[in-house]
């Protein structure tokens, strides 16, 4: 069955996501006065991540909201549980302003859709909001580039189950065997697609995150994607990509 259509992860997949968090989290805390109570800025970030990796798995699994999730982030963050909703939220925000103007996509990104528009449709599948995802979508250029936007928050099932790369297909009226998804997590993205039976390819941009699941594309940059999707996608792969 050909590939008819590519679904794809947003952050850093399309968005580079660690490099705005890391640099957005750096002024934020310079600006709030708490420049130096973690540390250096690269404990500062691991704790956050942590935190945010802890967070983020809890409204994954149904078990908080997205709003609140962000509001025991900041709570885990600054050690202070007793901090008010609006409190929160307004330290939240106040973040996030930092965050957005470090916003960028990566440089291979639109050459790589450019190269496949004539030949396959697109789609993002992302475990996140429309909310979050759809403003963001648009001030980084890239919302008219994709037929449907499938995200988690709304469709109320996460990567990697297979129901939502299941939905996704069905959002695109395809089969999920017509269907590609590319994202950077081997196991959440990869390994979920490659069990909902997506063609799956990991984007592995440093190249230094071991072999991967069986049975996935490993990509180091969207260069190598037409490739894939043109090639002997089932059954092996080419020179340079797993």
């Amino acid at each position: 069955m050909p590939i008819r259509a590519v679904l794809w992860d947003i952050d850093d997949t399309l968005f580079d996501y660690t490099g705005a968090d890391s640099a957005g989290l750096a002024r934020h805390l310079t600006d709030e006065g708490l420049g130096e109570r973690y540390g250096s800025p690269a404990e500062a970030l691991a704790l956050w991540r942590e935190i945010t990796e802890r967070n983020w798995a809890r409204f994954a699994a149904g078990e908080t909201g997205f709003e609140e999730q962000r509001r025991d982030r900041v709570r885990d963050f600054l050690r202070r549980p007793d901090l008010g909703d609006d409190e929160a939220d307004a330290w939240f925000d106040r973040y996030v302003a930092h965050y957005r103007a470090a916003w960028k996509v990566f440089p291979d990104v639109f050459p790589a859709l450019d190269a496949l528009a004539a030949g396959y449709r697109h789609g993002v599948l992302t475990n996140s909001s429309s909310a979050n995802q759809d403003p963001k979508l648009r001030r980084l250029g890239l919302r008219d580039r994709f037929e449907v936007l499938v995200c988690a928050a709304e469709l109320g099932v996460s990567k990697p189950e297979a129901a939502a790369f299941r939905a996704a297909c069905d959002a695109l009226g395809l089969e999920a065997g017509e269907v590609a998804y590319v994202g950077d997590q081997p196991e959440i993205d990869a390994r979920g697609a490659r069990d909902a039976g997506l063609l799956a390819v990991w984007l592995d941009r440093d190249g230094g995150r071991g072999a991967g699941p069986e049975g996935v594309h490993r990509i180091t940059g969207l260069a190598q994607l037409p490739g894939v999707l043109a090639g002997d996608t089932r059954f092996g792969a080419r020179s340079g990509i797993r």
